[in-house]
Order: C-alpha cells, then sequence, then structure tokens
C-alpha cells in the first residue's frame, strides 16, 4: 500500500528535502536522510527562537490552522507538546477524543472525511497503526501525525535525534545500545538513528528484538556505514558505545503479560554496573514513563549521565518543527 504521506507527492526542495507540507507523518520512514536533517535543523532554530515569543518568524505559522488531538492511549508529553506547539505557532486545536472512538461509533472514513471539512490537521495517539493509516488515506487533505501506536512511535525518535545531534554535534560514527524490549520506540529509533548515521544495538531476550522486517527497512535507510545489530547479551550490546537506552518492559496493552516479562527482562535493567560497559561519556536515554527499579535504576536515570528531561523537552521542539514541515505554504 502506497504511504498515506506520499498523497499528493511533494515537491523537492534545493537542499534535497522534499516540500512536505500538505502529506502526513505516519511513520520515520515517511521521511528520506534529508528531510530527517531539514527538520532536526528546524527544530534546533525553533529551540532557539522560542525565547522571541511572538517575535519568532514562526509564531504565525499555523494561524487560522486547527488541529484535532484523537488520543485513545493516556499520554502527559505527546499531548502537552503538540498543545503547547500548535498554540506557540499561532493555531488551535480541538479534542474530540473522549467522543470519537475510533473506528467503534463510527467509520474511521467517516471520522476523516468529517474532520477534514473542519480542521486541516489531527494528532493521533492509538493502538493499532492501522487506524492511523486508515484515517489517513480516507481523507484527501487532512495532514495526519502518528503520535504512537503499538508499532511505531515517530514523534519520540524525532525529539531522540535532536537530542543526541545536541550533544555530538556530528552523529556519524557513533553508537547507541536500545536494552529491553524490541517495541514501537526501539522500532522508530532505530529507523530514525541509522538514517542518521548511528549505528544500533538492540538487546533482547530471545523472540523480543526487532522483527526482520524491521531489519530490512533499517537496512535499506541506513547511511554512512550505520546498521543494526542485535543482541540477547545486554553487556555485549552496550560495551563501549555512545549511549544506552531503555523502556519500559511491558507497554500499553500488554498489562497481562507483566509479571512474565518481568522475570524475562530482569537480566537487561539498565543499572550503573551496565552503564559502566558503555564508553567514558556514554548518555542515557529514556522515552518517559519509566518503571523506576524495573528497566532503570534511580541512580542511573537521575544520575549526571541521563538526558532523559533534555528528550522531553525536545518532544516541543521537534514538534513545532514537524507541524512546520506539513502545514507550510
Amino acid at each position: 500500500m502506497e504511504s498515506a504521506s506520499g498523497r499528493g507527492g511533494g515537491r523537492q526542495a534545493a537542499d534535497g528535502a522534499a516540500n512536505l507540507a500538505g502529506r502526513c507523518f505516519l511513520s520515520v520512514l515517511d521521511f528520506n536522510p534529508d528531510d530527517l536533517e531539514h527538520h532536526l535543523a528546524l527544530a534546533a532554530t525553533l529551540k532557539q527562537d522560542r525565547r522571541l515569543g511572538r517575535e519568532a518568524a514562526t509564531s504565525a505559522a499555523l494561524q487560522g490552522t486547527y488541529v484535532a488531538i484523537l488520543f485513545e492511549k493516556p499520554s502527559l508529553r505527546t499531548r502537552s507538546t503538540f498543545e503547547i506547539a500548535i498554540r506557540e505557532l499561532g493555531g488551535d486545536f480541538i479534542d474530540p477524543s473522549a467522543d470519537v472512538a475510533l473506528g467503534t461509533r463510527e467509520s474511521l472514513a467517516d471520522v476523516g472525511r468529517s474532520l477534514e471539512r473542519w480542521v486541516e490537521g489531527a494528532v493521533v495517539r492509538t493502538f493499532d497503526q492501522a487506524r492511523i493509516v486508515d484515517l489517513a488515506m480516507a481523507t484527501s487533505e487532512l495532514r495526519v501525525i502518528n503520535a504512537l501506536s503499538n508499532d511505531e512511535h515517530p514523534c519520540q525518535a524525532l525529539a531522540d535525534c535532536l537530542t543526541l545531534q545536541e550533544r555530538w554535534g556530528t552523529p556519524q560514527g557513533r553508537r547507541v545500545a536500545y536494552v529491553g524490549d524490541g517495541n514501537n520506540v526501539a522500532r522508530s529509533f532505530a529507523q530514525a538513528a541509522t538514517m542518521l548515521g548511528i549505528t544500533v544495538h538492540v538487546a533482547s531476550p530471545e523472540g523480543f528484538g526487532l522483527p526482520d522486517a524491521v531489519a530490512a527497512d533499517v537496512e535499506r535507510i541506513a547511511r554512512h556505514g550505520a546498521e543494526l545489530v542485535q543482541f540477547t547479551d545486554p553487556i555485549a550490546a552496550v560495551r563501549g558505545v555512545d549511549a544506552v537506552y531503555t523502556d519500559v518492559w511491558t507497554s500499553m496493552g500488554r498489562e497481562a503479560e507483566q509479571a512474565e516479562r518481568n522475570r524475562l527482562f530482569a537480566p537487561y535493567q539498565v543499572n550503573d554496573r551496565l552503564m559502566a560497559q558503555a564508553g567514558p561519556d556514554a548518555c542515557f536515554m529514556h522515552c518517559l514513563p519509566a518503571h523506576r527499579g524495573e528497566e532503570v535504576t534511580d541512580s542511573v536515570i537521575d544520575g549526571p549521565t541521563s538526558v532523559v528531561f533534555e528528550q522531553a523537552e525536545n518532544r516541543l521542539h521537534s514538534g513545532k518543527a514537524l507541524l512546520v514541515m506539513l502545514f507550510e505554504d
């Protein structure tokens, strides 16, 4: 199936990045490497310009634009940052989430065709990736942003890449170990990071790593010699890397598996002993919320190497950059 974000094509800019206006962002794969680099540069500029308030050049970028916030999963960082981003860019939002029940109360096609008569975009956080894709495919004008599904978390990956670029300057040739469940965060991060030239190690129990289809996608899009390498031994995965990333062992919707997952993933806890295997200047990453004492210890997440709250802050700036790219004239 053709990506919904390909709707209408997208003109090519002089720097190689596509003009994404009018398109959707459902997956990291909807960006090419030039798009990603353009996004990171724009996000960095918007972060610097935030202190200017209404004097910022982009303060009216979404003037007259309404965006629907459609969330079926709870959220702190994603909801807050998108709502603030829309307002700071001069737009406004509606939140009919409680009344919509995506694909249940009425068809996704009817939801999308109704929304596009009132708003220009929709930020969607749901369980099934297919719901987001179907909503986007049902409309011709609505810009749809994937704010998280069970399969992908592309907006988090954008913030992660911004955080690493701020820390390292040039990310090419760096290595990051993702330790834990090969979930939506791991998938999107592996795609975005390798596109920037970062090699990604994923350490998971047997059967919990990234699927072969994701590995194939990464091999296709990776640049500058970056690769995805999967491990079952967390120490081998972390040895000498420049950053260590983890996430919860049990994602939303899998609570019935929590006890068994806690048993399987216990050897994959990121603690001081595991961090000591990383490079001397390695940082610690987590998308939050964290289950302290499970996937990470307090001493690591609150320690001097932690950049988790830089990641959280950068959700705002990367979200603003994405909105500008999708809604610019």
